[in-house]
């Protein structure tokens, strides 16, 4: 019966929750362990072994000097979450474990101590929660605090809300200044925000979300103010209907004003205001959307200023962003409200117009629009004079994806500056052949010049009571391997975009002071060749200075002449004039072109010492038998005569023009009555024969 006693006792320690260990003597040796203990220590040779010698690590610790004194004195010990660190292996390393233990002395029969009875529980998971819950509450009192977050708590049965104090601050009051109720907060919030935030609300009233939602509140002052507000269900009734709800409520005035900055940045054009190529790309979408839901048009509108470059490098990019920023001011006020007005970029501009009435709408739009910029610009002291080149495409019959209108609306505005700028042109199917072609010649002008495709042409000059050739005009031609002869209209544009038009024009004015130089020597006097310079080739990027160039050359003066648009002046800068004068000094004349299709005034031409008037051909092509035209004619001739200009007419084609230039005094004249440009050798015939 001992043995079985033994066995039972031996079965109820194995079994118990806790740990059980029975040490014996002064030294503390192990006589029972039960399971539980072998657990906790991770060893499981303790029987018959001290404890400084099974469990060397609890020396430190001073366990074992509790246990001696428990032993000593005859007094037990208790220890609530005591910390203790294992080895659960010889090379393992420590374990950190908390203990709720009793070190209880045994007695002999004699009444003295034979040993120590210890026993516990080892509570490392429950003081784990604890210390988590507590920190999570220090956390959300920190949170809290931090933050300095208003408290509401609501009352659902009476409709009472507490505020805290916090909460009254933040919307200006004191403690005692706002009504306790339900309604206040309700009346507070911005109508606009009103639905969505009492909404909400009720949401996490019937269900089981938490309360999220940001709106504005009014404060004290009248002035809304950006909150957070967030909270829960704190209790319900037995039918599970909410009876309490409590949260905070976070000022995000400064939050809310950071991400309207960031906005503003990320969606608007910083020197205009206007949305910018992201938020054009979003509208545009949007009113697709709603025009494919709706059945209606949309009318795409890409906008490009004429000579913009030129003007902004010549008059500075000060007075440029000064210009960018009236156009954009004018397009907003060409268009309705409800249509949208952005900048891409540089000069781009691109308007959508919605709710159509049919074409005509879009055509009055841009026509408006065209006359608008059309006008001059005052920039602080400048004046400048731009145009513009606008394309349309219509949703959804051209196009229905973003990409496609976009693509549409760029080709159409190509063939308007290609068709003479100033205008604007509807898209059509046989615009995506010429922008493919375009492209193509862009990516082979490039290798033109060095692959000798260029060339240079020379038309006449007659003086008209002569008729000798006095002069000659440079004129460039591209002889591309597939496409044959490549008219100017169309490279010369694609050339000013790239900047290949420096190299070019350099090498042009190297081949007509080389022609020139030829052509002297065999006449015995100078002969002077005209070169066009492109508004571009003032933007001080060229290689070669030509008046340097033409010095070097020992060219004698007027040798050669320079033509410049109308534009180069009305945009002139302080490095125009430099350019211009450079000219004079270096003997070089200059020729004002295509005279009478701007805005020149008698003030630029006094002032730019211009050698030459260019009748433009349009005033010459009907001067026959259109009195207006003639009349103009006569006019700029005496006009140019008493300024101390000459003046040559162009585009002369049948005898009775030039009879009646003769006859109004006009000094020169080209065009196919007398010769079209043709190469040098063939020139020199003409010039010679």
């Amino acid at each position: 019966m001992a043995d079985d006693e033994a066995a039972r006792l031996r079965a109820m320690f194995d079994q118990a929750p806790g740990f059980i260990a029975i040490l014996r003597g002064p030294d503390l040796i192990y006589e029972v362990v039960n399971r539980a203990y072998y657990e906790l220590v991770g060893q499981g040779n303790l029987i018959g072994r001290p404890v400084r010698e099974a469990l060397p690590e609890l020396e430190a610790q001073g366990y074992i000097a509790l246990a001696q004194q428990v032993y000593a004195s005859g007094k037990p010990f208790v220890g609530h979450e005591m910390p203790v660190k294992f080895k659960m292996a010889p090379d393992a390393p420590m374990v950190d474990r908390y203990l709720d233990l009793v070190f209880q002395p045994l007695c002999a029969p004699d009444g003295s101590v034979s040993g120590v009875f210890l026993q516990g529980q080892d509570v490392t998971e429950q003081k784990r929660m604890r210390d988590a819950l507590r920190q999570s509450e220090e956390r959300w009192k920190f949170a809290i605090e931090g933050a300095r977050d208003g408290v509401w708590d609501w009352d659902v049965r009476t409709n009472g809300v507490v505020y805290s104090r916090r909460y009254k601050e933040i919307l200006g009051y004191s403690d005692t200044e706002m009504p306790d109720r339900y309604e206040e907060w309700v009346n507070r919030i911005h109508p606009e925000d009103r639905s969505r935030a009492v909404g909400a609300l009720q949401d996490t009233a019937e269900g089981s979300a938490p309360y999220h939602s940001e709106y504005r509140l009014r404060c004290k002052d009248g002035v809304y103010k950006w909150v957070l507000s967030r909270g829960i269900v704190v209790t319900r009734d037995e039918h599970g209907h909410p009876t309490r709800l409590t949260g905070t409520m976070t000022d995000i005035s400064d939050r809310k004003e950071t991400e309207e900055t960031i906005w503003r940045h990320a969606s608007l054009d910083a020197l205009t205001g206007l949305p910018n190529r992201r938020l054009f790309r979003d509208r545009l979408e949007q009113e697709l959307r709603k025009a494919h839901r709706q059945q209606q048009e949309v009318a795409l509108l890409f906008i490009d200023l004429d000579h913009f470059k030129e003007a902004n490098d010549l008059l500075g990019h000060d007075a440029g962003d000064q210009l960018l920023a009236q156009v954009a001011t004018r397009l907003l006020q060409c268009v309705r409200d409800s249509d949208t007005v952005a900048r891409l970029g540089g000069d781009e501009f691109t308007v959508i117009l919605t709710d159509l009435r049919g074409h005509p709408h879009v055509e009055r739009a841009a026509q408006k629009i065209i006359a608008s910029l059309a006008e001059p610009f005052q920039l602080h002291g400048e004046v400048a004079h731009v145009t513009a080149s606008i394309g349309i495409t219509l949703y959804p019959g051209d196009a229905t994806e973003p990409e496609a209108l976009i693509r549409n609306a760029d080709q159409a505005m190509y063939a308007a500056k290609h068709a003479g700028r100033n205008r604007f042109r509807f898209f059509t199917k046989s615009m995506q052949k010429e922008a493919q072609l375009r492209v193509r010649l862009a990516r082979d002008l490039r290798q033109a010049l060095a692959a000798g495709q260029l060339e240079v042409h020379f038309q006449p000059v007659i003086e008209l009571p002569s008729r000798r050739i006095t002069k000659a005009e440079a004129l460039l031609r591209w002889r591309h391997p597939k496409q044959g002869f490549v008219g100017p209209s169309q490279f010369i544009p694609i050339a000013e975009e790239s900047g290949l038009i420096h190299a070019v024009g350099d090498w042009v004015f190297a081949e007509a002071a080389m022609w020139s130089e030829r052509w002297a020597e065999k006449l015995g006097r100078s002969f002077e060749i005209s070169v066009n310079r492109s508004p571009v080739q003032f933007l001080g990027q060229s290689n070669a200075n030509w008046a340097h160039v033409l010095k070097e050359k020992r060219l004698p003066r007027h040798s050669i002449a320079v033509e410049i648009t109308e534009g180069v002046l009305l945009n002139a800068s302080t490095q125009v004039a430099e350019a211009l004068f450079q000219y004079r000094d270096a003997g070089i004349h200059v020729a004002l072109d295509d005279f009478g299709t701007g805005y020149s005034s008698l003030a630029y031409l006094k002032h730019f010492h211009i050698d030459y008037l260019k009748i433009d051909q349009s005033f010459v092509h009907d001067i026959d038998h259109n009195d207006g035209s003639r009349a103009i004619a006569e006019s700029m001739i005496a006009m140019a005569h008493r300024l101390d200009m000459q003046v040559i007419a162009e585009g002369i084609e049948r005898p009775e023009q030039e009879a009646i230039l003769r006859a109004a005094g006009c000094d020169f004249g080209q065009g196919f009555l007398f010769s079209r440009a043709v190469p040098p050798q063939r020139f020199e015939q003409l010039l010679c024969g």
